[in-house]
């Protein structure tokens, strides 16, 4: 599993950077060509997808790295720093990109040889729209926040390519002021998004626990453990690939010491079997000690 997470993710990052590389050149030219408002948008929005990646994928590669004497919870909270690191620098190019877009909008002015921007945009729309299905993939694998990151901007450039490609059919037709309002618009989609990988990248490294659903599955694997009374304490977090699970279970009061162990063992294993790079601690407790409203009970 640490293998496969190692390759899909590094595969993913790789194909990003690749792809926001070949953009760049394919939007540059289409700039140079039309002198479009949304077309330089769009152009910065491949430039920041591209350091993003770069981003991403260093930080992947250090958040692989095993635990070490210095880091023994492992490094996977590289990948939320990268997170936090991104949505600070494409925010204020979101910024730029609106008051840009705002001074041509009050100074409009018509695009030349459109012809150029509309070939370029409908690549756009191919490439990404590739990208994104293998990144859907990845994500379905392994969970990786970083990967969900990078998606997000891919995922926004769909919308952004579509909007650059209206601009400048409007502004071809004489509705000039298109190309300033969309680059209005694409700026503060993009500063939307930004603040929310950086309100996510906020909450992992605040340590924010796993979602509803998988802590109400850690619970029903618990309890359907044959010795289990219940269990209480259940603390989960997750860094990188790695979610971290704690809890306590409760057990018969006479129980002997190696058969309570044993069944905190099946506990474990079983829990693993759902969550396979989980670190696991689990502490046991008799029954009769627990209070009853801190209680988990099976029925």
């Amino acid at each position: 599993m640490t293998k496969s997470y190692s390759r899909l993710v590094t595969r993913a990052a790789m194909a990003a950077t690749l792809v926001a590389g070949l953009l760049i050149v394919a939007k540059l030219i289409a700039w140079f060509y039309t002198g479009s408002a949304s077309m330089l948008a769009s152009l910065t929005d491949s430039l920041l997808d591209i350091s993003a990646s770069l981003i991403n994928l260093m930080a992947i590669r250090y958040a692989l790295v095993p635990p070490d004497e210095e880091h023994r919870f492992g490094h996977g909270k590289a990948e939320s720093l990268a997170g936090l690191a991104q949505s600070a620098f494409i925010s204020g190019s979101a910024v730029f990109l609106v008051i840009n877009g705002m001074s041509r909008l009050l100074n409009a002015e018509q695009v030349q040889r459109p012809e150029a921007g509309i070939w370029v945009m409908l690549f756009s729309l191919v490439l990404t729209g590739m990208l994104i299905a293998f990144q859907q993939y990845v994500i379905h694998r392994t969970q990786s926040l970083a990967i969900q990151a990078d998606q997000l901007h891919y995922r926004a450039d769909i919308l952004l390519n579509l909007a650059v490609l209206l601009a400048i059919v409007l502004s071809w037709l004489g509705w000039h002021w298109a190309d300033g309002l969309f680059a209005v618009l694409i700026g503060g989609h993009i500063l939307y998004g930004a603040l929310k990988i950086g309100y996510d990248s906020a909450q992992m490294l605040l340590d924010r626990r796993l979602p509803d659903e998988e802590q109400k599955r850690i619970i029903e694997c618990c309890l359907a453990v044959e010795g289990v009374r219940g269990l209480h304490d259940l603390r989960t977090r997750r860094s990188g690939r790695t979610r971290f699970i704690q809890l306590h279970l409760e057990l018969a009061d006479q129980l002997p010491l190696v058969r309570a162990h044993g069944i905190a063992d099946k506990a474990e294993r079983e829990l693993r079997r759902l969550f396979p790079d989980a670190d696991i601690i689990i502490h046991m407790d008799p029954v009769s000690v627990v209070p009853f409203k801190t209680r988990l009970e099976s029925e």
